[in-house]
């Protein structure tokens, strides 16, 4: 972890109802209880203001089931 906060975006696929961006905001807010998280479940963006690299962000909600890549 880094000690400052930075803004990544990535985009989620598999968000098809409320239920699933709550279990997004989860896996992030585990990996950094104080990330600001916003998502957009029609296009899949999630955007997070944390401390957590952000490839290690990006495979955390992958590996709950969500493909997630870093948004270009």
């Amino acid at each position: 972890m880094s000690n400052s906060p930075k803004k990544i975006v990535l985009n989620v696929e598999g968000m098809t109802c409320g239920g699933c961006v709550e279990a997004v905001k989860r896996v992030i807010r585990k990996a950094d209880p104080t990330a600001e998280v916003e998502i957009d479940s029609s296009s899949g963006r999630v955007e997070a203001v944390t401390v957590v690299a952000a490839q290690d962000l990006a495979q955390a909600v992958s590996k709950s089931g969500y493909a997630a890549q870093l948004a270009a």
